[in-house]
Order: structure tokens, then sequence, then C-alpha cells
């Protein structure tokens, strides 16, 4: 698990179709993987993706 500012981060990743648009469309990329996020894992943020991971905070405290 990595950190950012003291907050533990989970590892996951997505299909390779969605990390194709990486290099070919990357705002299609950015909006796929934060679409697909946002249904698999309501209240967690993107917080980066380096192939083969995407790294995501858990918010969900902060929903209120």
């Amino acid at each position: 698990m990595d950190e950012v500012n003291d907050v533990p981060l989970m590892q996951s990743s997505v299909s390779k179709r969605i990390w194709a648009l990486m290099e070919s469309h990357p705002e299609q990329f950015r909006q796929e993987v934060k679409d697909y996020f946002a249904r698999a894992y309501p209240g967690f943020t993107v917080v980066r993706a380096k192939y083969p991971v995407i790294y995501l905070r858990d918010d969900r405290d902060r929903m209120g």
C-alpha cells in the first residue's frame, strides 16, 4: 500500500481496453477510469495511474 500525505492508498487496476486509451486518448482514459471507479468503489478517489496500477484514496468518511 502506498501513501500520499500519510493517507494509505488502495491499489486496483482496469482492463487492457482502458489502459490502451492512456497513450492514444488520455482524456478519454481519465474519464473511463473515473467512471469505472465511481461505479465499482463509490467514495474512493483516483489519485494516480501508473501501469498496471490505479491508486485510490478512501474518501468515504469525508462524504458526510
